[in-house]
């Protein structure tokens, strides 16, 4: 395991040391600080693009790194410009980039080349870029100032007023935001009861008919309630006609000749075979033997 303690050796006094560092006789980055005396810090740099050495003439490509010797060498306006002079990996030769804040890029100073990669879209397959507007003209006194006129009308007639618009907007529902949230709250509340109290009379209307509980039910109004009586209605006629179907028809077949029976309608037929049964059940009953009383009374 790794020690992360430090040793103090005793004759180490921290007034007069004040560091291990400074006792030591070393900088905290090390021999990366050799050259700081000199302003020069050593750091790691990574080539941004492809260069050619200007020594042996070898291909460097974009993402070599070396430890560079970074100064400062100026600055544009408050920005610091940084030089990295690096030593080629493949002679003793050294070459110098520096930062170009303006342009937001990095340039070779000495000691190489840049390779110039800019991208054609002709060359790729793609669609050139041209200039559609052209070279702009010796400007106009006159026009520029119809410009600006007319911008300040522009600003002064459409712009100010819906400004003003927004700003009286903005104060009309700001003014006052307790009572604007007290009236939310309000109707929130109200409609939190009414969601309440009909989800009590479904749960009710669900329990009294053993409806499932995932089952929505429709709200009652004026439109539900046509729905349903139409449904109903129709329905009813289907049952009507269902029972009418599955009813038993009575007629009398007819016969022909001259002995021939006159047809009759089936409520008629219907009343003559009622009555007739019951004559016959009642002479029979007339005809029967009443039962010996001497019988009986044993």
């Amino acid at each position: 395991m790794q020690g992360f303690n430090k040793y103090y050796p005793p004759d180490y006094d921290p007034d007069k040391h004040q560091s291990l560092n400074a006792y030591r006789g070393k900088h905290a980055l090390g021999d990366r600080a050799r050259k700081l005396d000199k302003g020069i810090l050593i750091t790691r740099f990574e080539l941004p693009f492809n260069i050619w050495c200007g020594t042996c003439n070898n291909h460097i490509g974009m993402g070599v790194r070396y430890n560079a010797e970074k100064k400062k060498v100026g600055a544009y306006y408050s920005t610091p410009i940084y030089s990295f002079r690096c030593k080629c990996h493949l002679c003793d030769g050294w070459f110098e980039i520096q930062t170009d804040p303006k342009n937001t890029r990095y340039v070779v100073v000495s000691g190489a080349r840049q390779k110039d990669e800019d991208w054609d879209p002709e060359e790729n397959g793609g669609f050139a870029i041209h200039d559609t507007e052209g070279k702009a003209g010796p400007a106009d006194p006159l026009a520029a100032l119809e410009k600006t006129t007319d911008a300040q009308n522009h600003v002064a007639k459409v712009q100010i007023p819906r400004i003003e618009a927004l700003q009286g907007v903005s104060d009309h529902y700001n003014n006052d935001p307790y009572t604007l949230s007290s009236m939310v709250r309000k109707r929130f509340r109200a409609e939190k009861k009414i969601e309440a109290q009909k989800r009590a009379d479904d749960d009710t209307i669900k329990g009294k008919y053993g409806l499932p509980e995932e089952l929505k039910l429709v709200e009652d109004d004026a439109e539900a309630k046509h729905q349903a009586r139409d449904e109903w209605a129709r329905a009813r006629m289907d049952y009507e006609a269902e029972r009418n179907s599955k009813r038993p028809r009575l007629s009398i077949p007819s016969s022909s000749g001259s002995n021939s029976r006159p047809t009759l309608d089936p409520v008629s037929s219907l009343k003559a075979r009622i009555l007739d049964n019951t004559r016959r059940s009642s002479t029979l009953a007339s005809k029967r033997k009443p039962p010996d009383r001497k019988v009986l009374i044993k």
